[in-house]
This record gives C-alpha cells, structure tokens and sequence, in this order.
C-alpha cells in the first residue's frame, strides 16, 4: 500500500508538471473558477511553497534524508493509514526531489515546478500537497495513539505505564489480616455435679456397691 500511494503521488505529480511545462511555459496565468484558481508555471529554488529560496542544496539533502528515513520506517509497518501516510510523503518528497537532480539551471541545484495558486496563498504542486496531507494525517494517527506496527495507545496504558514506579510496593494490610486471632486458649467448661471424678486420679477412694 505504501509503494502504491507513493507510486501514484510520483506519476501525478510528475505528469501534472510535464503538461504544464509544456503549455504554460511563457503564457500568461490561466485564471479559472472567477479567479479562485490560477495556473502559472513558476520555478522555486526554496523549500515547499517558496519557503526558503537560496537553500536548494541544503533542502536536496534534506529530502534525501527524508525519504531513507521513511525507507527504513517501513520496514516496521503494520498499519494501513500508516502506510497511506507514508505513501504521500514518500511520493511528494522524490517529486520534488526529481526536480532538484534533473532540472535547470544544475544538478542538486534544480528548481521546483509549481503551478497551482489560490488569492493569498503561495503557489505549490501536486508534490507540496501530497507532503502536506501525509504530515496532517501523521498528525491525527499520533493523536489517536495509533502506532506504525498496528498498535494503539489508550489512555489506561498510558497511566499503567506512569504507575509502574509503585508496582513493587507492599499493599496495605487487609481487615482479615487486622483482626485479632481467636484465643484457642480458652478455659474448657466447669463439669457438673453429675461428673464422675477425672480419670487417672488415685486420691478418690471407690464407691462400694451393696450386695
């Protein structure tokens, strides 16, 4: 699923940005919708959305980084919004990447195609969506505890964990433990009148029995 997601960000991103090098280059801005949407082809030697021009080697690395690092990350997927997650970064990020390796004016120092405007908004691509809707639902995924390996944090484990400290502590005593043992000490009843004297006793003479 990730492959799958990352694979058709890339082909979306790329094809988008083929047909508008091919159309838009040197044209005035199409403006559709009664201006809502503007497509002009711009070039961005910056990060996402024209944010930080001048950088472009370092943003390079940066997006090198970034996709060995959800490379590696997979290997320990088991959950599907995860890998739907992934899958878009992972797409948005070589997207963008293809475009600083092979585009003018250098190698590792290639501008980006953007093309898509909103009023007051800064122009971006498929690629830069693509980036921001894996990191809004990364966002929501770890705000509902719910773990790359398919695991989920609830709130109960989070306070067992926090308790863990006082696990080994001796629990208080209990009411049975408190109460006081009975005294199996206790003097036996006095015998009756009718009581024969105690066996074993010397000092009692027989009664004779008359004939």
């Amino acid at each position: 699923m990730l492959i799958a997601v990352a694979l058709a960000a890339l082909a979306a991103d790329i094809v988008s940005k083929t047909v508008v090098v091919a159309t838009l280059h040197d044209r005035s801005p199409v403006r559709l919708l009664g201006g809502l949407l503007t497509l002009r082809e711009t070039r961005n030697s910056g990060a996402a959305f024209s944010i930080g021009t001048g950088y472009t080697i370092v943003f390079t690395v940066i997006a090198c980084g970034v996709v060995v690092a959800i490379l590696r990350t997979a290997r320990n997927l088991r959950s599907l919004p995860w890998a739907i997650c992934l899958g878009l970064l992972l797409g948005g990020a070589i997207g963008n990447l293809i475009d600083r390796l092979f585009r003018a004016p250098a190698p590792l120092k290639g501008h980006v195609v953007d093309w898509i405007e909103f009023p007051h908004y800064p122009v971006f691509n498929l690629a830069d969506s693509a980036i921001v809707c894996g990191g809004v639902l990364a966002v929501v995924l770890a705000a509902r505890g719910l773990q790359i390996d398919g695991t989920r944090l609830s709130g109960k484990d989070a306070e067992e964990s926090e308790d863990g400290d006082g696990a080994g502590e001796p629990d208080a005593p209990s009411a049975k433990d408190e109460a006081p043992a009975r005294d199996e000490t206790a003097t036996a009843p006095a015998p009756g009148p009718d009581a024969g004297p105690a066996s074993g006793s010397d000092d009692v003479p027989a009664r004779e029995e008359k004939p």
